[in-house]
Parts: C-alpha cells; sequence; structure tokens
C-alpha cells in the first residue's frame, strides 16, 4: 500500500489479491484545520488514542507561514496543564511523510491531531506527545459537503446546496470594502512610484479602464509612457493629445488620408519638443465590437482631458452619483471618428458618446476607489459615503451577474454586483470554501447534503 496526494485530496491505493483499488478520503489538512479553528465538532469530551482525556482550554492561534498549524495553544491532560503548539495531520503518518521529527520548528508540540491515526510515531511517544483522532467527533455530513463542493462543476461549487438566504448579514458591504482596501493598496503603490501625484495616477487608471479587458494593461503603457506634465500642457489640444497616443500606438507610420497625416505631423513636433521617449504599444483589434475598438477609446479619452481642465478636483468634490455620470457624460471622440472606427476606412455617421453602462463601469472601478484612496491618504473617513455611491448605481450586467440571479439572487445595485464579482473572483473560481462566510454556514449546517 502507498500513499500520496493529487489536487489536496488524500487517497489510499490498496491491493486485494492481483487488485489495486483506490479510496479516496474527502478530508484534507486544511480542512481539518478549519474545523479545528472553529471548533466545529459534534461534541468536546476529546479522548486521545489511549483514552485520556483531553481538555483544550485553548485551541491556538492558526499559523498560516511555515511551522506548526496552531499557535500559543493550551490543554490539560492527567491534571497537568500544558502550553505550547498543536500539529494537526489528515493521518498520524504524515507525521513523518512531513519529515516533523528533524524540523526544529516542530519541537515545542504539545498535541499532535489527526483524523485517523494509522501509525506509532516513535518520536511522539518518546517525548509523551499525545495523539488525539477527531474522526468520531466530526459530523460526515460536512465531509459530504466539502467533497460536493470540491468536485463540483457548476456556476459556484455549492450550486447544489446554495440558497439565497444563506448570504451573511453585511456581506457585501464587507467584500466591496476589501476591494476599495486591495484597489487603494495598488493606487499607493503608484502614487508612490509617481511622487504622490493623484493627478497622473487618475491619468494612468482611466486609460486602463477605457483599455477594458483586451487593452487595458496597453493603454496602462501609454499613459505611463509620457510624464503626466507633458499631457497636462497639451490636453486643451485635442488634436496634439489624439496624435500623442495614436503616435505611440504605432497607428501614424503610414498615414491613409489627410487626417492622420496631421496627426503625424503633430506627434513628430511633440516627440522632437518633449525628448518623447521612441516607444511604441500595440493596442489589439481582435474580438472587440467597433464602439469599443482602441482608435475610439484613446480619442474619448482625449475628449475626457480636453472637456475637464480640473479633471480631478471635480471627482473628489463630487458628492453624488449624477455629479460623477455628468462629467462622463458629453465626452465624444472627435469628428474624424463619427465616420470611422479605424484608420482611413469610412463607416456609416455615427457620434462615438460614451454608453452609460461604460461611464458606470469607469466610475465604479476607476472613480470611485481613487476617492477613496485620495481621502484616506487626507485621513478623512469617508467609507460611508463611498458605499452610498454604490448603493445609487445600477447593477452590473455580465456573466457573472447572469450566474448570481440564476441562483436566486436579487441583485439590486452595484453595491451587491461590485460584491458579487468579488466574491466570485477571490472565492468561487478558486474554490476557496472554506473562507468564505457563505462556505462557512453551508458546511457547519448539520443537514444532509
Amino acid at each position: 500500500m502507498f500513499r500520496t496526494e493529487v489536487e489536496n485530496l488524500s487517497f489510499e491505493v490498496i491491493k486485494v489479491w492481483n487488485f489495486y483499488y483506490i479510496y479516496i478520503t474527502p478530508m484534507t489538512e486544511k480542512l481539518l484545520q478549519y474545523l479545528w479553528n472553529y471548533k466545529v465538532f459534534k461534541h468536546f469530551d476529546f479522548r486521545d488514542i489511549e483514552g485520556n482525556a483531553v481538555e483544550i482550554l485553548n485551541f491556538g492561534k492558526w499559523n498560516t507561514d511555515a511551522g506548526p498549524d496552531f499557535l500559543d495553544a493550551k490543554i490539560k491532560i492527567k491534571d497537568l496543564v500544558i502550553a505550547g503548539n498543536i500539529e494537526l495531520h489528515v493521518r498520524t503518518s504524515d507525521w513523518i511523510f512531513h519529515n516533523h521529527s528533524q524540523d526544529p520548528n516542530y519541537q515545542n508540540i504539545i498535541l499532535h491531531v489527526v483524523y485517523q491515526n494509522d501509525a506509532e510515531i516513535d518520536d511522539l511517544n518518546g517525548k509523551n506527545i499525545p495523539t488525539l483522532e477527531l474522526r468520531a467527533y466530526i459530523d460526515h455530513n460536512i465531509l459530504g459537503k466539502y467533497e460536493t463542493l470540491m468536485t463540483g462543476t457548476q456556476f459556484i461549487a455549492c450550486e447544489n446546496i446554495f440558497s439565497p438566504d444563506k448570504i451573511p448579514v453585511n456581506f457585501h458591504e464587507a467584500n466591496v470594502i476589501k476591494k476599495l482596501d486591495e484597489k487603494s493598496q495598488e493606487f499607493e503603490k503608484s502614487l508612490e512610484l509617481h511622487k504622490n501625484d493623484f493627478e497622473a495616477v487618475l491619468f494612468h487608471s482611466l486609460a486602463y479602464s477605457f483599455g477594458l479587458k483586451v487593452n487595458a494593461y496597453t493603454f496602462r503603457l501609454i499613459a505611463e509612457s509620457v510624464d503626466f506634465r507633458i499631457i497636462n500642457k497639451i490636453r486643451q489640444n485635442e488634436s496634439q493629445l489624439e496624435a500623442l497616443l495614436f503616435g505611440i500606438s504605432g497607428w501614424l507610420e503610414n498615414p491613409k488620408d489627410t487626417q492622420m497625416l496631421m496627426w503625424k505631423r503633430e506627434f513628430d513636433f511633440l516627440r522632437k519638443k518633449f525628448s518623447i521617449p521612441d516607444l511604441r504599444f500595440h493596442p489589439k483589434f481582435l474580438r472587440l465590437r467597433p464602439p469599443n475598438f482602441p482608435t475610439i477609446r484613446l480619442s474619448q479619452l482625449s475628449d475626457l482631458y480636453l472637456k475637464h481642465q480640473n479633471l480631478f478636483s471635480k471627482i473628489i468634490k463630487a458628492d453624488h452619483m449624477n455629479e460623477l455620470y455628468d462629467v462622463f457624460a458629453p465626452v465624444k471622440a472627435s469628428d474624424y471618428w463619427d465616420f470611422h472606427f479605424n484608420f482611413g476606412k469610412l463607416s456609416k455617421f455615427q457620434p462615438k458618446t460614451l454608453t452609460k453602462d461604460f461611464i458606470e463601469l469607469v466610475i465604479l472601478n476607476t472613480v470611485l476607489p481613487l476617492k477613496y484612496t485620495y481621502h484616506r491618504y487626507q485621513s478623512e473617513e469617508i467609507t460611508d459615503e463611498i458605499l452610498e455611491f454604490y448603493r445609487n448605481a445600477a447593477s452590473e450586467k455580465n456573466s457573472i451577474i447572469s450566474g448570481w440571479k440564476e441562483m436566486g439572487l436579487d441583485v439590486k445595485n452595484a453595491m451587491e454586483s461590485q460584491s458579487l464579482i468579488y466574491h466570485y473572483k477571490t472565492s468561487c473560481e478558486e474554490k476557496n470554501c472554506l473562507n468564505c462566510g457563505i462556505g462557512f454556514k453551508l458546511l457547519k449546517e448539520s443537514s444532509n447534503v
């Protein structure tokens, strides 16, 4: 017989006569740690494998770094109170497979907790370290639920046992705040790099948003390749700002019409005047609908900066969602693009304005997080006000939100849609059910799967 692990599922290969059988154990070390940390047991009248009563005075602090799983624990056994660390394994023999006997980090172990006791460990016996087998203390419905979660192929792992009433109180607020904090940390790194210039960071971030999923990274590179002080100097000349962005995108090398030729001349002038590095980035057109072509989006970004000399100030001072919407609503691509989607190719007349959905996407993913970061930078508490912006914005429309709606959720506003998108990407996609508030409630319930 031998043992191994595949995708965190322990299994045994057992030979019976000339046949080999695989027995999969749904218990994993991560699940065992979770159950120990949250004390999810049928009862607490623990006894070690020798039959001695073990009272857990302190379950310890869950250690996510190297070393024992739980630190600073305290137990009482044979009328002795012992303080130290606790190590958990699916099987007792994992102590050997993980080479803990030779590791000095495991010299202060006071209890070895296992799901299944399958071996005698001389090192532990010699130090009188008790072993506690948990198999009889764990509700096996939990194992069935966990196995269902880990092997499910639905939209979310818990789809078969989920219901809307499993959403914890303040779930959406907590998720949006987590997302804002994470985004704020990204902005703070950018601010450090750009000497606390919020205007520059706003420009780079808006460029990222205007690029959407396909060109977000490329648009950011284009924006960051030029000192923002240059952008500020030419922002009132739409032709020059467009020429700069189009030139850096590598589109002006072979002009196809007089307008392109004019942009090329402007770009060549700006490149020499400001000693702009000879860098070229190449946005993608593939699999994009024409209104989202990078030509249109860069022209619209130019128009945004043409229309608002004090764009950052307007965003920071805005108190309501409508004020932010009004900043972006008048924006359109320049007149050339009324008859074009790409260079030199005529199309039916259509002014290229920003749609309401696109504006809200930019506000939710860039403007509000930067507004939150700015006030936090100024040591001003504005969390409730920012959350109110999300509550007053419409829910996003995408495949993730459609999936949640099919699960029976009524997604009423952007607070809820942002929360559910964040939760899906950080928990559901990764099957991180053990760190999910919904998963915690589902696993803890004693009903059958």
